[in-house]
């Protein structure tokens, strides 16, 4: 068959392959080499101790993700001090398991389930809906449930996974329940939102022009950018805040490399390094809830917001979390896409 392609446009494709290809491979390398960066931190820190909190009766959380790892861990730890948890998640068997360790180990606890698949942007809507028709206050919302690595799929409305899942359905879960928010939340008793960033936004890039057009699939590459998307997300939200003179707080939070399920689509390689290490390096999931935890519930964070904090205290991020232009421009993207004005 006769090839349509000169000799030129030939070249001008193969030069393109290869610069994709170069490219994945210098986004996994930096990947990598950042959480190698946050291996030796936790190798070298000592892990952030949560200081003794007061009971917090008549608090509502709402805890996505929080079957468990660190969902699971800081919905717990909540249920302890007197708040009443909305566990919310995809798979109602492991919600209900969770509900039933949490009071199993304190009869007390004020815990439930609610289904949620954030890979759904209208079962995140019907959430919403059927919290807002029980009248319910809320306090603090601990945007927790993730993705990572995997293969490359889609979401119900058909966007790539890991920014759909990771920061699309927190982003409208986040703002549809953001009057609830504002309603309960006081001067001297903010309102809280806590996201659940990762270091790798730092080998994230949001190009607003194509961000939802890549041409060549790369699953670290993804979860990076969705992880830069939620840190840009909960500052910006922080400043429109601040503007409106809400009682709310948003805060993002890095919980380092964590000994939990979530790396289970590692490459082969990778996998068996993460498995021999784990137990060694990674911190457990009651340890890395303990930020979590402090900017939640800190009495000493009331009327802050805005930092990205890891392991008790606050961090530097990544030069383009700083670009008003981009906050400004994957703010009003998102709503596009999730359908809000």
């Amino acid at each position: 068959m006769q090839s349509f392609l000169s000799p030129v446009n030939k070249a001008i494709l193969v030069a393109l392959f290869i610069f994709a290809i170069l490219l994945i491979l210098y986004v996994i390398l930096w990947l990598y080499l950042l959480g190698l960066r946050v291996l030796m931190n936790q190798l070298i820190c000592r892990p952030f101790t949560l200081p003794e909190l007061a009971l917090q009766h008549g608090k509502v959380a709402i805890v996505t993700g929080g079957t468990r790892g660190i969902g699971y861990e800081t919905s717990r730890h909540m249920a302890s001090l007197g708040a009443q948890i909305i566990i919310v998640g995809q798979n109602e068997l492991k919600g209900v398991s969770a509900v039933k360790r949490i009071c199993e180990e304190n009869r007390e606890a004020k815990v439930e389930f609610d289904q949620l698949n954030l890979a759904s942007l209208q079962s995140v809507r019907q959430f919403v809906q059927s919290i807002k028709r029980r009248g319910l206050p809320l306090h603090i919302l601990v945007n927790n449930a993730a993705v990572m690595l995997v293969p490359e799929g889609r979401t119900e409305e058909g966007f790539e996974r890991h920014f759909g899942v990771n920061y699309l359905g927190h982003f409208l879960l986040t703002l549809l329940l953001l009057d609830t928010l504002k309603h309960s939340g006081k001067r001297g008793s903010c309102s809280r939102v806590v996201t659940l960033s990762s270091s790798a936004h730092g080998a994230g890039e949001i190009q607003l022009d194509s961000l939802l057009n890549r041409q060549c699939y790369s699953a670290h590459a993804a979860y990076s950018q969705s992880k830069l998307a939620l840190l840009l997300f909960s500052s910006h939200l922080q400043q429109r805040l601040d503007r409106g003179g809400f009682s709310v707080s948003s805060w993002a939070v890095d919980p380092g490399m964590v000994d939990t399920s979530l790396y289970c689509h590692l490459f082969p390689t990778a996998r068996l390094a993460q498995t021999a290490i784990a137990h060694l390096l990674f911190r457990s999931p009651s340890q890395r809830a303990s930020t979590v935890l402090y900017t939640a519930l800190s009495p000493s964070l009331e009327g802050e917001g805005g930092a990205y904090w890891s392991n008790g205290c606050t961090e530097m991020t990544s030069p383009n979390t700083y670009d008003p232009q981009l906050h400004r421009g994957l703010w009003d993207s998102s709503c596009k896409q999730v359908g809000l004005p």
